[in-house]
């Protein structure tokens, strides 16, 4: 089962971060979270790793919605975005594929609100 969605990108890493964050808010997203991996593996296991981080993207209207029909719903929230460096410098965004993840929890009345986050997180990747 294909889990994510993904583009790669031209830009540096940082000019990709802070358009990934400008489309997702275009799109009704904020950021709840943001993890910088390769720090944090550095501080903790003192390794080198490429430049990846992974951005907490909530829309609160669609959290809402989840949480009235499933109330667990938030331990698959918010969406998870990564920003990596690829070999040879490129940029790779990758979002979760609200689809695939609300499938497991097997609630049919997740689908219409995971395909409309399904459609704006389309949206982000396509404006990169």
């Amino acid at each position: 089962m294909i889990y994510y969605n993904y583009r790669i990108v031209n830009t540096d890493f940082q000019q990709t971060l802070k358009r990934v964050e400008e489309e997702l808010q275009k799109e009704g997203f904020g950021i709840l979270t943001e993890i910088d991996v390769k720090a944090t593996l550095k501080k903790k296991l003192d390794v080198d790793f490429k430049k990846y981080k992974i951005l907490g993207a909530c829309n609160p209207d669609f959290a809402y919605q989840a949480l009235q029909v499933e109330e667990n719903i938030g331990v698959m929230l918010p969406c998870n975005v990564i920003v990596l460096e690829k070999d040879g410098g490129k940029i790779q965004v990758s979002i979760i594929d609200p689809l695939a993840a609300m499938y497991t929890v097997g609630n049919p009345m997740l689908n219409k609100i995971a395909e409309a986050v399904s459609d704006k997180l389309d949206k982000v990747l396509k404006q990169l």
